[in-house]
């Protein structure tokens, strides 16, 4: 069956876009605000992360300049609205530029702070989340997910159909565990990709229906089989979902309040959230996609209705929005091996653990046709820069459904952030081009 997101309940596209961000998989006023970067700078004045000339980190200003040349160019050819980019190396700021407009119809510039959708990059900070459950000895990677959601226990796995169309299952042939929830390779799946009977099942019950809460998520997943056995096979799904509500059973709050808490407040990630509070809507981008004609234009299904109030639904797969600013934060604790400003959150091993290989040997499924590539606890990984297009072995990243990237680059001790908000068939190579522009500025490296 063909699946259209212009005839599926509004309820259900956050959900549809979070899974749609598998494509990150295959990449990974119209003048720059600088303004807003000065401001910045002056604000996080005691921050490790502070504005500096790109010479400072061994990289060149008039080789960064390029970055937003580039942006500016995808803006006047009307491929995106508007762009924020933003790199460091050796703890510091050596670009945040923003090019475009947040909002094209009321002429609206984009702004260093703009407030985006990140979709499928809350992924990496719900394993964050749960990682710091991990230090705390609350389970152990091997551990089965049942153990602690038992709307989980006992599923079984579909082996086929009879002459009648009836699904067949089979046992598992073992236990899910808590690393393939967070590998994408414990057998579920988000339902919208392929026919099968299992995702006519995930379609059928609304998983993907903002108006559930994590448990009665949990409790409607427990009566679907999973799609594969675990371990054997490495598919997008709703895990990171599950992680969320695993988080809440494991820390006794809920999601929100443990992110906020343990990870938001601590990191100074002052406007990340699950919604918009009204005193920030004027920074809130609009999403674009594009007509028949190849014109911009502001996507209806997307127009965040959802994100302007506390959702039912706290999505660790994709309900978080974010700025650039906060998402380095976030980003450059993990290039320091877990601490900030003088604020721990994990430890240096624990961080190393969640970008390393967790998949099997020989692992199929989507990851399979990416050569060079793996995945690891909530992360994408670069193990060979050459078969993967990459710079850096070890290089980790992730994107969301709405276009936002990122990549933590430990050998360049590099980080970038780029948030765009816009879909369709015509967007632009933005990470691609991001990439070659940015390594292509470092003077000193430290790979070679």
């Amino acid at each position: 069956m063909q699946f259209n997101l212009l005839e599926t309940n509004k309820n259900q596209f956050p959900k549809i876009l979070i899974a749609a961000c598998i494509v990150v998989l295959a990449a990974c006023a119209p003048v720059s605000d600088n303004t807003a970067v000065q401001s910045v700078a002056v604000r996080d004045s005691s921050s490790a992360l502070e504005l500096v000339a790109a010479e400072a980190a061994g990289m060149d200003t008039s080789r960064l300049d390029r970055v937003t040349a580039a942006m500016q160019g995808f803006v006047d050819d009307g491929l995106l609205a508007g762009v924020v980019t933003m790199a460091a190396r050796d703890n510091k700021i050596v670009h945040f530029e923003s090019v475009g407009y947040r909002d094209l119809e009321a002429q609206a510039p984009m702004t260093n702070d703009a407030i985006f959708r990140i979709y499928s990059m809350s992924k990496p900070i719900t394993g964050v989340a749960l990682m710091v459950l991990y230090e705390e000895g609350k389970f152990r990677l091997a551990d089965p997910v049942e153990m602690y959601l038992p709307e989980l226990k006992d599923l079984q796995v579909y082996a086929g159909e009879d002459e009648n169309g009836n699904m067949i299952t089979e046992p598992q042939n073992h236990k899910m565990t808590i690393r393939e929830l967070m590998s994408h390779t414990g057998g579920l799946t988000y339902g919208i990709f392929a026919q099968s009977a299992v995702d006519t099942q995930y379609q059928e019950n609304e998983l993907l229906s903002t108006d559930l809460t994590l448990q009665e998520f949990t409790s409607r997943l427990g009566s679907i089989p999973l799609k594969h056995q675990p371990g054997s096979l490495w598919e997008y799904s709703v895990s990171v979902d599950v992680q969320g509500y695993l988080v809440e059973k494991l820390a006794g709050q809920s999601f929100g309040e443990f992110l906020e808490e343990r990870i938001f407040d601590p990191l100074g990630m002052t406007d990340t959230d699950f919604h918009v509070p009204e005193e920030k809507v004027s920074r809130f981008a609009q999403v674009y996609n594009y007509d028949d004609s190849g014109e911009l234009q502001a996507a209806e299904i997307f127009d965040g209705a959802n994100f302007l109030e506390d959702p039912v639904f706290e999505s660790g797969g994709g309900g978080l929005v974010s700025t650039a600013m906060d998402y380095m934060r976030f980003s450059q604790m993990l290039l320091n091996g877990g601490e900030l400003d003088g604020v721990r959150i994990l430890a240096p091993l624990t961080v190393d653990l969640m970008h390393r290989d967790q998949t099997p040997p020989g692992m199929g499924g989507a990851m399979s046709g990416l050569g060079g590539t793996s995945f690891g606890l909530d992360f994408a990984i670069i193990e060979d820069p050459v078969e993967a297009e990459g710079y850096s072995t070890g290089e980790y990243y992730w994107g969301g459904a709405a276009g936002t990237w990122f990549w933590i680059d430990p050998v360049e001790e590099l980080v970038f952030v780029g948030m765009i908000q816009q879909t369709g068939s015509r967007m632009p190579d933005v990470r691609s081009t991001s990439k070659r522009l940015i390594y292509q500025s470092i003077m000193e490296p430290n790979g070679i």
